[in-house]
C-alpha cells in the first residue's frame, strides 16, 4: 500500500463517530433497499391471491419507502461533516508541517504549489469518507441482490454475477485512469497557482514595466496542458458512464429474460419474478459507483501531492540545555549546499568571541546570508558543525534556541495584529518593558508613538515605509534575542541618521549579546568589533576594518555596482529600497573613504585607516 494510501486511511479515519453515523446510515439504507423488492413482491402475491395479508405488506412497504428517504437525509448531513473533518485534520497536518519545516519546503514547492496543496488538494482528498461509504455501500445491494436472486433461482443468480463481474473491470480500470489524468491535473493548477503567486509578488514592476500581457501569458501557460488534462477527465468519465449504461440495461434484459422463462415454466411466480426485477435493478446500481469512484481517484492523486510536502522531514532537535555563556559561536568545517547541488559555503572555520560585535561583508553571492542563515539554524550544514556556547545546535531544545537566538531580516514580514504584538511576536510571554525597550533600541517607538493608536495600531492599518518596517524587525529581534543577535542586511532600508543611532545601539544597551551583521555600508564595518571577509563561500580574511582596508580587493567589496534587477515574478513586494538620499549619502561615505595604493608612506595609510574607521 503506498504512503498516499495510508494517508487516505488516516483522513477517513479522522472522520470519528460521523464515519459511523455514514456507514450506519448507508448500510441501514441498503438493507432497507433490499428488503423492500420482496415486501412489494409480498404485496403483490398477495393483492393478486385476495388474501388478507395484503395490507401488512403494503405497510412494510411504506415504512421502507421512508426509513431509505430517512437515511439518504441522514447521509447527506453525515457525509458533509465527515468531510470537513477529514479536511480539517489533513490542513492543519500540511500547515503545521510545512511551518516547522520552515524555508527548506520551497525548495520542494513553490509557495502558490504549496498553497494549492493546501487548499485545493485538501478538499479532494476530504472528500474520501464519503467516497469510500458510499462506493462500499453500494456494494452491499449488489452482493445481497446475489444471495436473494440466489433464494429466488440459481440462474436468475449466476446471469447477475456475470454482469457484475463486466461492471467491476469497468470500475477498475477507469480508477486507474483517472488517478493518473487527476494527478496531471492537480500539477497544471498548482504550477498556474505558483506564477501567480510570484507575479503577484512582483506586481509593481511589471505595471512600471508595463508587461501585464506578457505576464499573464506567462501564468497561464500551464492552461492548455489543464484543459487537455480536463478533458481527459471528462472522456475517462463519459466512457465509463456509457460503458455502464450499455452493461446495466443488457444485464437487467438478461436476467428478466430468464426470469419470463423460469416463470412459463413454473419455477417463479409473478411475485417473485418482480422481486426479481427489483433486485436486478439493486444488484446493477454498482455502475453508478462511477461518480465515487471518480471521487476517489482523484482524492488518491490529491493525497499523493499532499504526502509528498509531508515526506519532507522537519528538523529535528535535542533537548540539551545551554550552559551560562556570552553567547559565543563557532563554525568548524561548516558546508552548505543549495538544492541544485551549488555550495554556497564552503569548509567555513570561524570563531565569533562572545558578546562582540561581527561584520559579514563580501560581494553579492559569497555567502553571507547563506552564514547568517546557518549560524542561527535556519538551515542546517551539510557537512561540520556549529556550536553556541560550546553546544552543537542540532541538540539544543527547539523554544531554547529560538529564545537564545533573534533574527532581524532586509524584508522583514511582521506578524500580529497590533504594532506592539508585531514587536514582541515569538516572546513566550508578551512583556511590555522588554518591547517599549526593544523598540526605542531600534528607533521605532517615535514613530510608533506619534499614531492615533500607538502600539495598539493594526499591523494592517500602519503607514509605513521600507525604512520604518525595518525598524520593527529590528525591534523584534531585540526583544527575542538572549544571546545571539543576527542582522541579516536589515538595516539596508535605513537613512544614515537612523542607521547610526541603531549602530549606536548594537554598541550599548545591546553589547550583552553576540552580533552578526551582515553589511554592505563602510560605516557599519568600521564600527564592528572584528570583520569576516566572504568571498566564493569562504572565508578570505578576518580581522579589524581599518586593517582589513589595507587590501584593495577588500575595498572593493564596498564599490561593487549594484546588482541586476531581479526577475518581477520573484520579487518581495515587501522589499523597500533604499531611498535616493541614502543611496547619495552612501556614496559620498564611500567618496571620503580615503583610498591606498602601495605607494603611499605609512604615515597617510595611518591617517587612511583612521578615516575608513571613523566613517
Amino acid at each position: 500500500m503506498s504512503p498516499a494510501d495510508l494517508l487516505v486511511i488516516r483522513a477517513v479515519r479522522q472522520a470519528g463517530p460521523w464515519l459511523a453515523a455514514l456507514a450506519a446510515t448507508a448500510l441501514l439504507g441498503a438493507a432497507a433497499e433490499l428488503l423492500l423488492p420482496l415486501a412489494l413482491g409480498r404485496t403483490l402475491d398477495a393483492l393478486v391471491a385476495g388474501g388478507p395479508g395484503s395490507g401488512r405488506w403494503l405497510t412494510v412497504s411504506a415504512l421502507l419507502v421512508a426509513l431509505v428517504a430517512a437515511c439518504d437525509a441522514t447521509g447527506v448531513l453525515a457525509s458533509g461533516v465527515s468531510g470537513a473533518r477529514s479536511a480539517l485534520w489533513l490542513r492543519r497536518r500540511v500547515v503545521t508541517h510545512t511551518l516547522a519545516v520552515g524555508t527548506a519546503m520551497t525548495r520542494h514547492a513553490a509557495p502558490g504549489e504549496i498553497v494549492t496543496r493546501a487548499g485545493v488538494n485538501v478538499e479532494e482528498a476530504g472528500r474520501t469518507p464519503e467516497a469510500v461509504v458510499t462506493a462500499a455501500a453500494l456494494v452491499v445491494p449488489s452482493a445481497g441482490s446475489v444471495v436473494a436472486l440466489a433464494l429466488i433461482d440459481p440462474w436468475l443468480a449466476a446471469t447477475l454475477v456475470a454482469g457484475l463481474l463486466l461492471i467491476v473491470g469497468v470500475l477498475r480500470a477507469f480508477v486507474r485512469r483517472t488517478t493518473a489524468a487527476s494527478g496531471g491535473y492537480q500539477q497544471a493548477q498548482g504550477e498556474i497557482a505558483a506564477r501567480l503567486v510570484g507575479a503577484l509578488a512582483g506586481a509593481r514592476t511589471i505595471t512600471a514595466a508595463g508587461v501585464e500581457e506578457r505576464e499573464a501569458r506567462r501564468v497561464l501557460a500551464p492552461l492548455p496542458r489543464l484543459r487537455a488534462h480536463g478533458l481527459d477527465l471528462w472522456r475517462l468519465q463519459a466512457r465509463a458512464g456509457v460503458q455502464a449504461a450499455v452493461v446495466v440495461p443488457l444485464l437487467e434484459t438478461a436476467v428478466l429474460a430468464v426470469g419470463g422463462l423460469r416463470l412459463s415454466a413454473g419455477g417463479l411466480t409473478v411475485g417473485e419474478l418482480l422481486a426479481a426485477a427489483r433486485y436486478v435493478v439493486l444488484g446493477a446500481g454498482l455502475g453508478s459507483a462511477v461518480g465515487y469512484a471518480a471521487r476517489l481517484a482523484r482524492a488518491r492523486s490529491a493525497a499523493a501531492r499532499i504526502e509528498r510536502l509531508l515526506s519532507v522531514p522537519p528538523p529535528s532537535y535535542g533537548s540539551r540545555p545551554l550552559p551560562p555563556g556570552p553567547g559565543r559561536l563557532d563554525l568548524r568545517g561548516v558546508t552548505v549546499r543549495a538544492e541544485d547541488g551549488a555550495t554556497l559555503l564552503h569548509d567555513v572555520d570561524l570563531v565569533v568571541p562572545g558578546g562582540a560585535c561581527v561584520a559579514v561583508v563580501g560581494r553579492s553571492g559569497s555567502g553571507k546570508s547563506s552564514l547568517a542563515a546557518v549560524a542561527g539554524r535556519l538551515v542546517d550544514a551539510e557537512r561540520g558543525t556549529v556550536l553556541l556556547d560550546g553546544v552543537p545546535l542540532p541538540e539544543i531544545g527547539r523554544r531554547e534556541l529560538r529564545r537564545a537566538v533573534g533574527y532581524a531580516f532586509e524584508r522583514p514580514a511582521l506578524f500580529g495584529e497590533t504594532l506592539g504584538d508585531a514587536v514582541a511576536f515569538g516572546q513566550p510571554a508578551h512583556d511590555a518593558r522588554r518591547t517599549f525597550e526593544a523598540a526605542r533600541a531600534a528607533c521605532a517607538d517615535p514613530f510608533v508613538r506619534r499614531l492615533p493608536l500607538g502600539y495598539f495600531t493594526p499591523v494592517a492599518d500602519a503607514p509605513m515605509s521600507g525604512g520604518e518596517a525595518q525598524r520593527i524587525g529590528l525591534a523584534r529581534a531585540f526583544a527575542q534575542a538572549e544571546r545571539l543577535l543576527i542582522l541579516d542586511d536589515a538595516m539596508s532600508s535605513l537613512d544614515t541618521a537612523t542607521e547610526r543611532q541603531v549602530a549606536r545601539a548594537l554598541t550599548g544597551s545591546l553589547g550583552d549579546r553576540t552580533r552578526l551583521v551582515v553589511a554592505h555600508r563602510v560605516a557599519t564595518a568600521a564600527r564592528a568589533d572584528l570583520v569576516v571577509w566572504l568571498e566564493d563561500g569562504r572565508v578570505r580574511a578576518t580581522g579589524r576594518h581599518e586593517a582589513l582596508w589595507e587590501d584593495a580587493g577588500y575595498r572593493a567589496v564596498f564599490q561593487e555596482p549594484p546588482a541586476p534587477e531581479e526577475d518581477p515574478a520573484q520579487e518581495d513586494p515587501a522589499q523597500e529600497n533604499a531611498s535616493r538620499e541614502d543611496r547619495a549619502r552612501e556614496d559620498a561615505a564611500r567618496e571620503h573613504t580615503p583610498r591606498h595604493d602601495e605607494a603611499r608612506d605609512d604615515r597617510a595609510r595611518r591617517d587612511a585607516g583612521a578615516g575608513a574607521a571613523l566613517t
